[in-house]
């Protein structure tokens, strides 16, 4: 039901939906035949998949933005590695719609300009390792 609000709010935006996943492997197959240029994603899905699982699955697909989406983003650790981007919920439709803006101007430019919606984190790059 969430999913089909968003693309309501999507497509009377402008944005163009190539359709709604609810597993890793549903998600992976749209990725790879639509060939989308921005993803929100949920971390936990339908079958108990995790939704950094469909990003490690698409790195051979260039230019895919990824918006992470998480009700519990305080308990996640995720990087640049991961994605783009998080927004945690709730979040409004505005501010989805603001956070999929920077999420394309971090593909395109590596960096987001602010303002930034309420909930919304670029993923920093990973720590290296310490080996000691």
């Amino acid at each position: 039901m969430i999913a089909d609000m968003i693309e309501g709010a999507l497509v009377a935006h402008g944005h163009a939906v190539c359709g709604i996943a609810t597993t890793v492997t549903e998600a992976v197959e749209l990725a790879r035949k639509e060939k989308p240029d921005l993803a929100i994603i949920d971390l936990r899905l339908a079958d108990g998949g995790l939704g950094t699982d469909i990003d490690k699955q698409l790195h051979d697909q260039p230019g895919l933005g990824i918006l992470y989406a998480t009700g519990n983003a305080s308990n996640v650790v995720l990087t640049s590695a991961d994605g783009h981007a998080c927004i945690s919920k709730p979040y409004s439709e505005a501010g989805l719609l603001r956070a999929l803006d920077l999420v394309a101007e971090l593909v395109a430019t590596g960096n987001a300009t602010p303002p930034y919606p309420k909930g919304f984190k670029v993923l920093a790059a990973p720590l290296p390792a310490v080996l000691t």
